[in-house]
């Protein structure tokens, strides 16, 4: 009996290890065939970090200010909060670089004082030292303007008065006017954002400043010393917010020798597609008063689409002094966010990036004056892998490429349709998560369009993916041409060689991997695209 029970318990414990194995083989089996969908665990630097699009290494930052040329680097100085990721007491932080592309953080420039927080400006440089604060041989002194904002008893009030600080070292550290503010302010509450340029013609510094619904000119011989010259814009032009962040530059009318006057004005809210967001208008400047030209103003009151950008995150965008492209075109960049969200993004240890530094240009032709704005040409530098095709046949959705041949979280597609007519077509952005990026043109009412509804992470704001963006084709030409520089969150859309520009910002649950397109109503050939792999970080 002992022989026997022996004999049954050698067996029961083979048959148990026979068992175990074979389930711990079809367990690993089972894992390994479910491999492809488990979910990976990225984090917000993997996910969410730009590529290539500025941002700072922690804490809050918004608009783009005291931008300059000067020595090989271009200076970005910006709105920020060292404190917290939400905004607050602001101080001027600052990057350099050498393209516009690739940047390096730098210290904090300027820090609160007595007078107030540092709120938006700029900085020129200050070649004929009109200012006297050039201390340093063979150095040119950088002097920056900017509103000094002081909170002040009672809900919503404060203080904001114009102040300078200069320079002896290229903008790395700066030291503030001992008799600021340059220009006082006890009326309006809303008094900001100087902007200064070098009024070549008549041997002066011209500023436009921000004052609640209209901009105010001021002119000066020394940067200290201001005198106020006109102002312009109540009733014109979109007022759905506070005006800010003004711009004015000359520029030339492209294939022509004439040349028009821009004025940039930021407004908050109002934009297009709802929150901030950036009109311009054309006219002419003789140096005292702005004054809208004729057409473009019969234009903006039949139909107000004057915007540098449709999309919503593109906002306060302004241009740099000292720079100029040999055409005589501006160079500029715009905080990449709107402020109907800005502080809820699902990014904790940085919030808010910059755009894509961008070329302005001024064309006329039979729909008038109207901005062309794109990628600036240092781009290009970085293209490696590239990807090309002509002539697609587009019946239904077609996939045109995906992240095994060309990483979608840092790339550039360019793409031409012939005889648009009354096609539409719908590019798609998706990932295994079933998130989902759409973008395209609807031929049933001739708007481009931007779709993130399905993009990811959207509940952290009710009014980040609200609606569909629009933006309205003005160009007349039977072909349409498009530009798309994709980053990790950010898509930013160059239609019709910049005629119509929409920039938007995502937050995915994996990286997008495959881009494909599909017409609407009727086959499309898609008669080139090109796809370049970016090589920045």
């Amino acid at each position: 009996m002992k022989t026997l029970r022996k004999t049954n318990s050698i067996l029961m414990f083979m048959l148990m290890v026979l068992f175990l194995l074979t389930g711990c083989k079809d367990k690993v089996q089972n894992n390994q065939n479910t491999d492809s969908t488990v979910n990976v665990s990225y984090s917000e630097e993997d996910l969410y970090r730009p590529n290539f699009h500025f941002t700072p290494k922690e804490a809050w930052m918004n608009d783009p200010n005291g931008m300059f040329y000067y020595n090989g680097y271009y200076h970005l100085y910006f709105q920020y909060h060292p404190e917290s990721n939400v905004w607050g007491p602001m101080h001027w932080g600052h990057a350099i670089s050498a393209d516009m592309i690739t940047w390096k953080e730098q210290p904090i420039a300027i820090y609160p004082d007595e007078l107030g927080t540092i709120f938006s400006g700029s900085a020129v440089v200050d070649i004929t030292n009109s200012s006297g604060f050039g201390e340093v041989s063979n150095a040119v002194p950088i002097v920056a303007i900017y509103t000094n904002s002081k909170k002040l008893e009672g809900d919503d009030n404060w203080k904001q008065t114009q102040s300078i600080a200069y320079s002896n070292d290229e903008g790395k550290t700066f030291t503030k006017y001992e008799n600021n503010p340059v220009i006082d302010n006890d009326k309006l509450k809303d008094f900001r954002d100087p902007k200064v340029t070098w009024d070549e013609k008549r041997n002066k510094w011209v500023m436009v400043l921000a004052a609640g619904d209209k901009i105010m000119f001021y002119d000066s011989k020394d940067l200290k010393k201001w005198n106020l010259l006109s102002d312009f814009g109540q009733g014109i032009g979109g007022h759905g917010g506070v005006w800010e962040c003004p711009d004015l530059f000359q520029l030339p009318v492209l294939g022509t020798d004439e040349s028009k006057w821009v004025l940039f004005v930021s407004i908050n809210p109002g934009g297009p597609n709802g929150g901030s967001a950036t009109q311009y208008f054309i006219g002419d400047f003789d140096g005292t008063t702005f004054k809208m030209d004729q057409d473009f103003s019969l234009a903006l009151n039949k139909e107000h689409n004057y915007w540098i950008d449709f999309g919503r995150d593109n906002y306060a965008g302004v241009s740099w002094s000292n720079a100029r492209t040999k055409d005589g075109s501006i160079l500029m960049l715009g905080w990449m966010s709107n402020w109907d969200y800005a502080q809820k993004v699902p990014t904790e240890a940085w919030r808010s990036s910059m755009t894509i530094a961008r070329k302005v240009q001024l064309q006329k032709n039979d729909n008038g004056y109207r901005l062309l704005i794109n990628p600036v040409k240092e781009l290009a530098g970085y293209r490696s892998t590239k990807y090309k095709k002509e002539n697609i046949a587009i019946k239904g959705g077609t996939k045109i490429i995906d992240s095994d041949a060309i990483d979608l979280a840092s790339a550039e597609v360019n793409f031409n349709i012939s005889d648009l007519k009354d096609k539409g077509f719908t590019f798609k952005l998706t990932n295994k998560q079933g998130d989902t990026l759409a973008f395209g043109y609807n031929n049933s009412d001739k708007n481009f369009f931007v779709d993130r509804r399905k993009s990811g992470k959207t509940a952290f704001s009710e009014k980040f993916a609200s609606h569909v963006s629009k933006a309205k084709r003005t160009s007349l030409s039977p072909d349409l041409t498009g530009t798309i520089i994709l980053d990790k969150t950010s898509i930013e859309l160059f239609f019709d060689n910049g005629e119509t520009v929409m920039t938007e910002i995502f937050f995915p649950n994996a990286p997008f991997d495959k881009l494909s397109i599909e017409p609407k109503d009727q086959e499309l050939v898609l008669g080139n695209i090109e796809i370049h792999k970016l090589n920045i970080n």
